[in-house]
């Protein structure tokens, strides 16, 4: 399989990338160069292959680089979300034992408070701006040479996904061939949607999100150009598909609302005709919002189901689901299997757990017990998520993983939030669970029972909510607050969550 040094050396000044606001521009020959000096920079820091990074970065020119050159110096690296809060960010920075640490300047004050909880951090970069225990990059970049290390190998990167405990987690699929020339995990994903050297790729979501990091990265091998949304808007959306002639995209439903409720006559006034493949996923999209998008765009609208573990990976394009509405489709890679609680398979249209046999097998890191948990004895793997299958082998979902929430395409988890929350002096119980919210899919809602039941009402749901904005990234922050004087538990402690999410329905 080629490599950006391929092309680096057959089209040097062919755009690799193109930031969507800026228009700034980073050629193949470029993006080169500059991947060798970050290699480069990471070896003079002593980081070597197999060690780990972390960077918190916001999408721009750097990210990218810094991603490819980690990924021909061997190394692990984690992008971390923009959103979190220093003590979150912080627990990741420890947990995937990064030796390196980079961070946008905007991000300054979070990543300075999060840096002074990771002791092992040998190394810290500012990118855009100073801060005091932080080095410049660009400044430490430019003293290194542009030719390649001398050990070059493939690195990857370890993403990190919430579990019910919640407590993120960090999964890790290492590399089946660690040469740079050896074909890359994503190809049958990238022949499926016809990626190659003549695509021009709009990535309008954060990078630190698996999928816009995972296709660009096979955009960009292939030979393609990716134009980089720094933060997404509906309109810009669609002036960049014109002004670029892009062909393919990457989107969350929400996404799709977004440029839906758009005046008819702003939608009206681009030209989208160029677009090849409008890929979407990570959560449901409503079948009506669907629709309009493929009566909009017309059939190049293709949806998946995969995770960041990378169980299974299914596919359906705008034909085949009109004839199967709401279908996340068939699979590309593993073999989907529908099991009870006993493990054993469900009959066609049954609802049970979600798994899939001939799947590589992942770890979640330094987390044995957890990995152990995803598979069963036959090496099928879950990442709890429920559904069903019809006669003809197409996979729909009901549930996700243990009342996941999804909203605007990003997971949160209830037990962290319900972790955090308990330890209020007022609160005695609560339980966090997602109820629908027509633009983002879902939205987060907490029910609390108060040590006193006197004390509910609305000045004290503003103070917990102010609190937890101090502790949480404001995505998991509840958007609402309700009292039950007692929450409905089992005799063994477990929370009758699912009766509480009915009421809400």
């Amino acid at each position: 399989m080629p490599t950006i040094t391929d092309h680096a050396i057959a089209t040097p000044e062919k755009p690799a990338f193109i930031m969507g606001s800026t228009g700034e521009t980073v050629t193949f020959g470029e993006l080169d160069a500059i991947a060798n000096q970050v290699a480069q920079l990471l070896r003079a820091s002593g980081v070597q292959q197999g060690q780990h990074v972390a960077m918190m970065m916001k999408n721009c020119r750097e990210f990218m680089e810094i991603m490819f050159g980690c990924m021909r110096a061997g190394v692990v690296f984690t992008p971390i979300s923009t959103h979190l809060k220093k003590d979150e960010t912080a627990y990741i920075i420890n947990n995937c034992r990064a030796q390196l640490f980079i961070a946008s300047a905007s991000l300054a004050d979070v990543a300075a408070e999060a840096a002074a909880q990771a002791p092992a951090l040998e190394h810290c970069f500012i990118v855009g701006g100073e801060r005091a225990g932080f080095v410049d990059w660009h400044s430490t970049l430019a003293e290194q040479p542009s030719e390649p290390i001398a050990d070059q190998s493939l690195g990857v990167p370890m993403l990190y996904s919430s579990g019910t405990t919640g407590k993120p987690k960090g999964v890790f699929r290492a590399p089946e061939n660690i040469d740079l020339d050896a074909p890359h995990p994503l190809k049958l994903a990238g022949a499926y949607y016809g990626f190659n050297t003549d695509t021009i790729y709009l990535s309008p979501a954060p990078l630190y999100h698996a999928a816009p990091l995972h296709y660009n990265t096979l955009n960009l091998i292939q030979g393609g150009t990716s134009v980089i949304m720094e933060r997404f808007d509906p309109e810009q959306a669609l002036a960049l598909i014109e002004r670029h002639k892009a062909t393919h995209s990457q989107w969350v439903p929400v996404m799709f609302i977004r440029m839906l409720k758009l005046p008819e006559a702003v939608r009206s006034k681009y030209d989208v005709s160029s677009m090849q493949r409008a890929i979407h996923a990570a959560a449901p999209c409503p079948i009506d919002i669907k629709r309009q998008m493929i009566d909009w765009w017309g059939p190049v609208i293709c949806e998946y189901y995969s995770s960041s573990e990378g169980v299974g990976f299914t596919l359906i394009d705008s034909e085949d689901w009109l004839n199967h509405p709401g279908s996340v489709g068939r699979p590309l890679t593993g073999i989907p299997k529908i099991l009870d609680d006993d493990l054993q398979e469900l009959p066609v249209g049954e609802v049970g757990q979600i798994y899939f046999a001939e799947v590589a097998r992942f770890e979640y890191f330094d987390e044995p017990g957890k990995t152990d948990e995803a598979f069963d004895s036959r090496g099928w793997g879950t990442v709890g998520d429920m559904g069903y299958l019809d006669e003809e082998g197409y996979l729909y979902l009901t549930d996700r993983k243990n009342f996941m929430i999804i909203t605007g395409g990003v997971n949160v988890y209830p037990a962290e939030i319900e972790g955090l929350l308990v330890t209020h002096p007022k609160v005695a119980d609560v339980a966090v669970f997602g109820i629908p919210n027509e633009e983002f899919g879902e939205e987060v809602k907490a029910v609390v029972q108060l040590m006193d039941h006197s004390d509910a009402s609305t000045e004290t749901a503003e103070d917990l909510t102010l609190w937890m904005k101090e502790r949480l990234a404001s995505l998991k922050v509840p958007r609402s607050i309700d009292f039950m004087e007692q929450l409905p538990r089992m005799d063994n402690g477990k929370l009758y969550k699912r009766h509480l999410m009915d009421a809400y329905k």
